[in-house]
């Protein structure tokens, strides 16, 4: 999938490098722009409204969660279910964020405004999604963010069956692993106590920053061809 660059962003976004420690929302406003969104996951931001109806908010969380590649933890059942389960990339993005999205999950975000903004960045080939599906080919669960370099910025997962979503972030720790290149970077935003169990840690803002500027100069991982498959 190529990589088109969209017209640069019209707005200023915050430094995140200024931000107060511990502070997470460092502006509101602007828009969600193909040009827009690339700035602010080069920057460190990322786009979350301020609650499910309220204004548009740009977050730093301070401490940020990454899952390093090395310290994905695998536990015996879930490698059982990547057995079980076929893994796809980029064959399903709007059906996997729309599921993501879903308002009936608590604490749903995702709102149209976001998915129309995240297909586009889809089209562009700078969002991607790992589709967890069953033998017969079901979507069951997956994953979709925003890679740009080195980076690969998580934004949301799903699961229909247990350990579906698992199965899609083990692909997608594969994928990042065999790319070239160390120093790739995974953000998952926040260390939820779920993600803790699957090694996720805590990194402060300015190592993250750190961490961020470095990735950005690596090559992508995801120059595949649209619909690659992966094992079972």
């Amino acid at each position: 999938m190529s990589r088109e660059e969209p017209a640069p962003t019209g707005w200023v976004l915050p430094d995140p490098a200024l931000g107060e420690p511990g502070e997470e929302v460092l502006g509101v406003g602007a828009d969600l722009e193909p040009g827009t969104l690339l700035a602010a996951y080069r920057s460190g931001l990322f786009p979350m409204p301020l609650d499910r109806a309220g204004p548009l908010g740009w977050w730093s969380p301070d401490p940020r969660g990454v899952l390093p590649l090395d310290g994905l933890r695998v536990t015996r059942s879930l490698r059982k279910s990547c057995r079980r389960f076929t893994t796809t990339v980029d064959t399903a993005f709007e059906e996997v964020m729309r599921a993501c999205g879903d308002p009936r999950r608590p604490s749903g975000w995702i709102t149209e405004q976001f998915v129309q903004a995240y297909v586009e960045l889809h089209r562009l080939g700078w969002a991607h999604s790992v589709e967890t599906r069953t033998a017969e080919g079901d979507l069951v669960g997956g994953l979709y963010g925003v890679e740009i370099g080195g980076l690969f910025a998580g934004e949301s997962m799903f699961s229909r069956e247990r350990d579906a979503s698992k199965v899609a972030l083990v692909a997608l720790v594969d994928a990042l692993v065999a790319a070239p290149g160390p120093g790739r970077l995974l953000d998952v935003q926040w260390c939820t106590d779920h993600l803790a169990t699957l090694g996720v840690v805590e990194v402060d803002r300015l190592d993250y920053l750190e961490l961020l500027d470095a990735a950005l100069a690596l090559p992508p991982a995801f120059t595949a061809p649209e619909g690659r498959r992966s094992g079972g």
